[in-house]
């Protein structure tokens, strides 16, 4: 996709609202451009609301996934980051009733699920190559938000925080 004219709003929205199209780490921007959204969503509608939002932002990406994959080569582009929205959403979710929703649960939910996003150890490399490519594209980085998030949950129980 080199023109801009063949962007479509389909298009914007797996791209996480533009901040896949950043250049270098997509991922990584993706996961960071949906923090502030995230906290507005916490501030206004509280955890069950961001779990809210990051299951619709599932089902969402899965559609958008399908309709903009088909146009493309490549079956799973760096650009497509709405799949870090959905997992890093919650992983943050997960989180806040074990560490709070300050500026350090932001920190430690957004380190934990690039950690398994990046890595993708078992079962997210797995998930990563389960079904068609719209649904494994999604599926693996929401994995990744839920051990991230099991990890962090168990490494607070261990030490007992």
């Amino acid at each position: 996709m080199t023109i801009l004219a063949e962007r479509t709003i389909n298009h914007w929205i797996a791209a996480g609202f533009g901040s896949g199209w950043l250049p270098k780490a997509p991922g990584t921007w993706g996961s960071l451009a949906c923090l502030l959204p995230a906290w507005f969503i916490l501030v206004w509608t509280g955890v069950a609301g961001l779990l809210v939002a990051s299951g619709l932002v599932l089902v969402i990406g899965c559609m958008v996934c399908a309709i903009v994959l088909p146009t493309l080569a490549d079956k799973d582009p760096g650009w497509i980051v709405i799949d870090e929205w959905a997992g890093q959403w919650l992983c943050l979710g997960l989180l806040v009733p074990f560490i709070g929703d300050g500026l350090i649960s932001f920190l430690i939910a957004f380190i934990a699920f690039r950690l398994f996003d990046i890595f993708k150890p078992w079962p997210v490399s797995w998930a990563e190559a389960a079904g068609p490519p719209w649904w494994s594209i999604m599926a693996d980085d929401v994995l990744a938000g839920l051990l991230g998030a099991l990890v962090v949950i168990a490494g607070i129980q261990l030490i007992g925080l």
